[in-house]
Formats: C-alpha cells, structure tokens, sequence
C-alpha cells in the first residue's frame, strides 16, 4: 500500500513485451473484447482457477460493451494490525483477524465479494512471518511455534477458506462447526463472516528482504546506507543495503547467489500456504511485488529487466516447481503519472505470466483520476482491477465512479472502509446497495467442489 501518486520514466514497451495503450480519451465501451484463458498461461490450471476467471473476463468484455457491467467489491484485510497495532483503525486495532471483512456486514447488512489477505511479516519487533507449525502446510518450514504473534497468516489463510468453501472445514480442525477458530496456543476467535459467507479471495505479498532475519513490515521498505526506517525504533540495525547491485545479485539464478537462494526460501513460505488452497482447488488470486513503479519497497523502482526476472523466478518457482496450478496473477503498478496515459508498462511481466492487470490508486476520490488508470490498462487485453484504495466507488452524494471505469474488481483497503474522513456509512451503503451494479457477497454453504457464481449475488 502507498498513499501518493508516483511518476515514472519509462523504457521500451516493445522490450517488455506489452500492448498497445488505450488513451484516456477512449471510452471504455470502444476497447476490443478480449478473449484470455486460463489455460493459455497455465494447461494445467485447476476447474475452479478456470471458472473464476472466465467470469473475471465476461465482467471485463460486458464492460467493454457496455452490457450491463458489474463490479465485484472487495476488502483487504490486514490481520497483523488489525490483531496487534493498538492505534489502527476505528477500533483502535487489537481486535481479530479479519475484523474489516465483517465490518461491510455490520454497516450494510452484506459482505464483500472478493477477499484479499496479506502474506507478509508480523508487526513490530515480535512479528514473524505469521506462521504456526501446528498447520500442515507449516510443518516441514520448521518456523517456531507456540507463540500468538506466529499465527496471524494462518488466521488470514482460514478466513479466506471459509469465505471460498464455507464451514465448517474438514481439512485440520481448526474451526468447529460453529465457526469458532481454536488457536495453537489455546485462544479461541469467531470466524468474522460468521462461518457461512462465500466470495472469491485474493492475497498479496508483503515479503520482507531475502535474508532479512527480522520478518518485520520495516524489512519490506528500501533501505538507506546500510540503515532502514524503523531501526531507531529499536530494531537491530540493518547489515544489508537493498541497492541495485544487491537485488541483480538476488534474481541472479544463473550463478546460485545467496541472496537468490533466500529469495527462493521466503517464496517457499508463500507456496505453503498457496498449496493449501490448491489442495482444496480454492482459487487464489495472487498479486505479488506490486507497485513496483515506486521506491518504497525492496523491489521498487529497480530496472525494468531485473524486475521482470524477479516475476519470472516468481511464477517459475510457484507454478512449475512446487506445481501450483490454482493461481490467477494480478499485476499492480502504483497510480502513475496523471497528466499522461502512460501505464509503467516496462515493468510488464508479459502477457503469458500475467492474468489481470491493476492499480494501487490512493488518489483523493474527487480527483477523477481512476478513470485514466481503468483507460490506461486498456490495451493489456486482461480483466481489470482496482488493486488497492481507501474510498468506495459509489457515495450518498450521488459520485459514482463505476458509471466510467466499472473495474472487475474495487478492492478497499483494510481500515479505510470506516474511516469516516474518507468514507461515510451512508457512503459504504450507497456503494453495497447499488445491485445493479455492484456484485457483494454470497450467503451460503460455499462454492466448495461445484463453482456457480449465482453464490455470489448482489441481494
């Protein structure tokens, strides 16, 4: 997440291997349809993956012509603050896993459609990787068990089973069939959608440096001169400066460097839990290294090719080493330069490693400016997301960004729902009530081993 537009210079478009970029003056109705599958990036990819995005891509081609296009709303939920930072959101954090997925419900009497967890590091100088070896996706990683701050990813990850399968779940006992979720360490939690929601479900990956020994969210950002923001905070001071030559060194597979064997280490942390949900055929949409037009976090702002290596080893490690076949890849540059249509399209992975393409937009809503994005990823031929923002799309004041840009997916992020500054309840509700144009969440048993999308309808 970052909250500030950032402008990039671009390299080559054909050196990336991208499309040709719809200008913001194209209406949205006048882009071609596409026809993307699945199974052109992956053969192997699971029934569920397939159906999931097959209906990803009939939203984007009914948008395209203008045949009643829906937006499916979504949530990001951040479990390491919302469990453990005492000032975080309208609570005051400190709550339970997931308590911004159940907020939609508590305002509008409806849930989100899509769920997004965060994989990433614990918070503050106790925090892990948010993993607890009684899991058996946790097991052979050997990480240390029986402490709290270790379990809150493998909260996220229960969550995200429930909203996709409903409950309750056969897979480890980890929610009785009430809903209650019985921690390792002897605490207990209610499932936030109370045990019974459907939606698809997302994650994304807020990896801290390989080899960082500290898996703390300051281990995410750039580090200066051998130094990181947060040391002063009492952290250890770093040893390693994530500058150009150091991130070459960890995408360089050809000679086996250290740091890209800890590349490979932290992305085996982030398939454990990936093969969890494959296990199961619970499609997860999977948005890794995303605004990497911005300086902020490790893999920001690196040269085009080093980040496209960086995707490369990425997708080769979780889908044809580890066989992970469930997995639709979500690309997101952070919201460009507003005065152009020129996407950071350098960074593009390329069409054959990625499905959906986004932006993180943090942009004050009344600024207008999401339509430039939706028109700018135009030309990429993928179904489109809003990746990340703090406003909802359709406000009491009668504002409705979906009219123009009817993203496939409008994601919110985690406390920015209820933060009254940028969003009112009469604003969440205008949003959640908007049926004909706004898909919220199911209300059943799951779409479990037979996908239907009348699960996930908009009454």
């Amino acid at each position: 997440m970052r909250r500030r537009t950032f402008v990039t210079a671009l390299g080559a478009a054909a050196a990336a291997g991208t499309l040709p970029v719809v200008g913001a003056g194209n209406a949205a109705a006048a882009a071609p349809l596409i026809a993307s599958t699945l199974t052109g990036r992956d053969p192997a990819a699971s029934p569920n993956a397939r159906a999931v995005y097959a209906h990803l891509v009939k939203l984007e081609n009914n948008a395209r012509s203008g045949k009643q296009p829906m937006t499916i709303i979504g949530q990001h939920i951040e479990t390491q603050n919302e469990l453990y930072n005492p000032g975080y959101g309208d609570a005051g954090g400190t709550t339970h896993s997931g308590y911004y997925y159940g907020k939609a419900r508590d305002i509008t009497g409806k849930l989100p459609g899509f769920l997004e967890i965060d994989l990433g590091p614990g918070y503050g100088a106790a925090g892990g990787w948010g993993r607890y070896e009684d899991r058996s996706y946790n097991r052979p990683l050997g990480l240390p068990s029986g402490q709290r701050q270790w379990q809150y990813a493998d909260d996220a990850v229960d969550i995200a089973a429930g909203v996709w399968k409903g409950l309750p779940r056969a897979a480890d006992g980890t929610y009785n069939p009430g809903g209650v979720m019985v921690r390792g360490d002897g605490t207990s939690a209610t499932l936030a959608n109370g045990g019974a929601a459907a939606g698809i479900v997302g994650m994304s990956f807020h990896q801290p440096y390989p080899g960082s020994p500290l898996k703390d969210f300051s281990r995410v950002l750039t580090q200066v001169a051998g130094r990181h923001p947060g040391d002063e905070a009492g952290y250890p001071v770093a040893t390693v400066t994530t500058d150009q030559a150091w991130f070459d060194r960890v995408v360089d597979w050809e000679s086996n460097t250290p740091e890209y064997r800890a590349l490979l280490a932290d992305l085996g942390v982030l398939a454990a839990s990936l093969s969890y949900f494959a296990a199961y055929d619970i499609p997860v949409l999977l948005r890794p290294y995303h605004e990497m037009n911005g300086g902020w976090f490790w893999w920001g702002g690196r040269t085009p090719a080093g980040y496209r290596k960086l995707w490369r080893i990425t997708y080769d490690y979780l889908v044809k080493t580890k066989g992970l076949h469930n997995l639709i890849f979500a690309w997101s540059p952070n919201a460009w330069n507003p005065q152009g249509t020129d996407v950071p399209s350098a960074y593009y992975p390329g069409a054959d490693l990625v499905d959906v393409v986004g932006v993180d937009d943090y942009n004050p809503y009344g600024s207008d400016l999401t339509h430039v994005y939706y028109t700018g990823l135009a030309g990429y031929a993928k179904p489109r997301m809003l990746a990340e923002t703090f406003n909802v799309p359709i406000t009491a004041s009668g504002s409705n960004a979906l009219t123009r840009s009817p993203w496939v997916i409008w994601n919110v992020w985690g406390s920015g729902l209820s933060n009254t500054s940028i969003n009112t309840n009469a604003d969440v509700k205008a949003t959640y009530y908007a049926t004909d144009q706004v898909h919220t969440g199911g209300s059943g048993t799951g779409f479990g081993q037979n996908f239907a999308w009348g699960s996930l309808h908009a009454h």
